[in-house]
């Protein structure tokens, strides 16, 4: 059968809509703040061979590691059959953290299996030493409840809701996730009605090939070299710092190999990342060359080899820590790999964003409240960097003030643009923010942050950016720490800019 450009291009938005349509019914059913307003949750359709076939527009941590739980489960259960649901959270078994809660179902047509409908929501709870579950932890079960792939059931569900500490909450999360993935079930059913389960799987294949040659023709304006960068981590909030983070990149052709073993070795503290992880990070620089336009599937990334070294940093092996290694080391990872390409490619990698997802904890008796504040970007050749935004492996809102302060005892006092604290250069970088919360009740806090002590660089003379800062009641404390506010008690965060690109050619006076 010969590939129809037309056909091609209806097939790849039917199946880019059905995911979208998976995202708006997650949104609107769930319970929790941090993934109806937040949007802090990823859908994707998978073939029936378990390939990413459309992905919405989501969160890249949790788009670019989905893949690799679908094959983890189907690995463990084998190909699931009419009326299972699959779940996994294991950073071990394609997870990224714990909070991350990845659920997966079978598309049946007609007793044929034709692909699998997939999403992965933040829970705001899934039990361990601290509220939130952003835990600033030492072993993976002070983390919370860790669910290997696994059929979901009654009995499972039960260990879940015991485990944690919003268990109407995490129920209510749980069902949208479900609900969403029987619309993507239902949306990729129908493909196959109106179109034939042959062309669905020849169309399926034939995108798949058709994203690898826009991969492979930007690969190929790569100069042929190898492209050695590094930078690092504050710390692991257990004293070992600064933790680095080094990549060398090998380009030529139409491939590219890019190698992390130099990276340091895993560390005490939950800065460890899983090679899941480190992978979506990799994957997203690349498909940051591509046009708007391009599908982001499978095939993008068949040409991108990683390597990483078991035992390390990027590829954490049980019984790491790894709840900031979402957050944290993936956005290193951008900064080394960009870095990398940065020499390669100067007029196309911008400097250094904020680095930092900046995650915030907190709870007390009935709630939990989790997360991530933006910062600046980096500015670029073609401009200068966004303020007060959400950066690279991070792509949710804010918790508005009002569904803030309606669903849990705080109140927003400022909640605005640090301004100045943009790298300079021709095109500076983006402003990072400012966020002030009080607590109306007593509750127990985590700051899982970073760039607190290294600065986001600067590019072709540009400057670097600014460092962020924490202060809980006045006190500076350690951008990883845990701590208590009493009522009326204040936190404040203040994000990094991002790194400023090019000489300023304004001359002082």
């Amino acid at each position: 059968m010969l590939v129809d450009p037309i056909q091609l291009e209806l097939f790849r938005n039917l199946l880019e809509a059905a995911a979208e349509e998976m995202g708006i019914a997650l949104a609107r059913a769930a319970f929790s703040a941090n993934i109806k307003e937040r949007r802090d949750f990823s859908c994707a359709i998978f073939d029936a061979r378990g390939q990413l076939l459309a992905q919405a527009a989501h969160i890249p941590v949790h788009l670019g590691s989905m893949p690799a739980s679908v094959e983890a489960i189907l690995n463990r259960l084998g190909k699931l059959e009419e009326g299972d649901v699959a779940i996994v959270n294991d950073p071990f078994a394609g997870g990224n953290h714990l909070p991350d809660i990845t659920i997966v179902s079978p598309v049946i047509f007609e007793g044929q299996h034709i692909g699998y409908a997939a999403n992965r929501a933040h829970h705001a709870d899934v039990g361990g030493t601290s509220p939130g579950s952003m835990t600033l932890s030492r072993h993976i079960d002070e983390e919370g409840i860790r669910i290997e792939p696994s059929l979901l059931t009654p009995a499972l569900i039960d260990r879940i809701l015991a485990a944690v500490r919003t268990p109407d909450e995490r129920l209510g999360d749980l069902e949208a996730q479900l609900a969403a993935n029987r619309i993507g079930a239902a949306a990729m059913a129908r493909i196959a009605k109106n179109n034939g389960v042959d062309a669905l799987s020849f169309y399926g294949e034939a995108l798949l090939d058709y994203s690898q040659t826009f991969m492979r023709a930007a690969l190929r304006d790569i100069p042929a070299g190898r492209w050695t960068f590094e930078d690092a981590l504050d710390d692991d909030g257990f004293g070992s710092g600064p933790v680095r983070i080094a990549a060398t990149l090998t380009t030529g052709g139409e491939r590219v190999i890019v190698d992390l073993t130099a990276s340091a070795d895993q560390v005490t503290g939950c800065v460890n990342c899983p090679r899941s992880v480190t992978a979506s990070a990799v994957y997203y620089c690349f498909a940051c060359l591509l046009n708007e336009q391009v599908p982001l599937n499978a095939g993008c990334f068949r040409d991108i080899e990683i390597i990483t070294r078991p035992g390390s940093i990027l590829d954490a092996q049980y019984p790491a820590a790894v709840v900031a290694g979402n957050v944290e080391t993936s956005q290193r990872v951008v900064d080394v790999v960009f870095g990398a390409l940065a020499q390669a490619i100067p007029s196309k990698i911008p400097a250094a964003s904020c680095g930092t997802m900046s995650s915030v904890a907190l709870g007390g008796e009935g709630w939990t409240y989790y997360e991530t504040v933006g910062g600046g970007s980096g500015g670029g050749p073609e401009g200068a960097g966004a303020s007060a935004i959400q950066c690279h492996m991070t792509n949710t809102r804010n918790t508005p003030a009002e569904a803030l302060e309606l669903q849990y005892p705080l109140r927003v006092l400022r909640f605005e643009r640090a301004i100045g604290s943009g790298g300079a250069g021709r095109n500076p970088g983006g402003d990072g923010i400012i966020r002030q919360l009080q607590a109306l009740a007593p509750c127990h806090g985590t700051l899982l942050t970073d760039r607190r002590i290294t600065r986001p660089y600067g590019l072709a003379g540009g400057s670097a950016g600014s460092t962020g800062a924490n202060s809980i009641n006045g006190r500076r404390p350690p951008g990883k720490t845990v701590f208590q506010l009493a009522t009326g008690q204040v936190l404040q965060i203040i994000t990094p800019g991002g790194g400023g690109w090019g000489k300023d050619d304004k001359v002082t006076r």
